[in-house]
């Protein structure tokens, strides 16, 4: 029996650093409809859940709900800045029941539908050992401390940087657990959970400006290369 699978996607209508940035155009569309299109293009994806203060805003910017595509107007006691997204997402479990729930943000506008299939296959394929999955950067570089002592390397015995010890960032592009996982530790990240390494020019999150001016970049090359294609 297939398992329902059901993205969430929260999304606010203010931000702090950038503002507006889930409806500013991104080379030419919205930024929210980056990641929404590519939730879209995975058919494994049954529905599409946008948990959100700015239902108007998203109507006039295009947005039109259907099977797949649902807009949860955020409960009043979970709007704010400083709400822990994991009560959004306890309240959206409880509301949608799916399988598997895969979680991702409008900030990360460059994932693509093949690295969001493949993080759900290596989640489905992984059940016997894992509970959950969370994406990554995978860094080899040299850590220094605030102190200036180094964190993961010797300085007088240098070697490659491909050579060093990989450390892993979480960088908040997928998520993917059930409800069951995310009920032991009320968070997305389960208590046996697996790391997806997500390729670097898919993983700019934007947080600040300049990561705004770089995904901007990015996302005009790839309008570019479609249009050439």
């Amino acid at each position: 029996m297939k398992k329902k699978v059901v993205a969430l996607l929260p999304m606010k209508a203010n931000s702090e650093r950038v503002k507006g940035k889930n409806f500013k155009l991104l080379a030419g569309k919205p930024l929210f409809q980056w990641i929404l299109d590519a939730l879209l293009s995975d058919k494994n994806i049954d529905q599409i859940v946008i948990n959100t203060d700015a239902k108007s805003i998203l109507i006039e910017n295009g947005l039109q709900e259907s099977d797949r595509v649902v807009i949860r107007e955020r409960k009043p006691e979970l709007c704010g800045d400083l709400v822990s997204m994991n009560l959004i997402l306890a309240d959206d479990i409880e509301h949608v029941p799916a399988d598997t729930y895969l979680m991702t943000h409008t900030t990360n506008p460059l994932i693509t539908g093949n690295t969001i299939s493949d993080a759900l296959n290596q989640y489905h394929n992984n059940l016997d050992k894992h509970d959950s999955l969370f994406s990554v950067n995978k860094i080899q570089t040299r850590f220094y401390r605030e102190d200036m002592t180094p964190v993961n390397h010797d300085p007088d015995n240098l070697i490659r940087t491909q050579d060093l010890e990989p450390w892993f960032e979480e960088n908040s592009c997928l998520f993917i657990f059930s409800a069951a996982s995310f009920s032991l530790t009320n968070a997305r990240i389960g208590s046996k959970p697996m790391m997806y390494i997500t390729p670097a020019l898919e993983s700019v999150d934007i947080d600040e400006p300049e990561d705004w001016e770089m995904a901007c970049a990015l996302a005009e090359r790839l309008v570019a290369k479609e249009v050439k294609s």
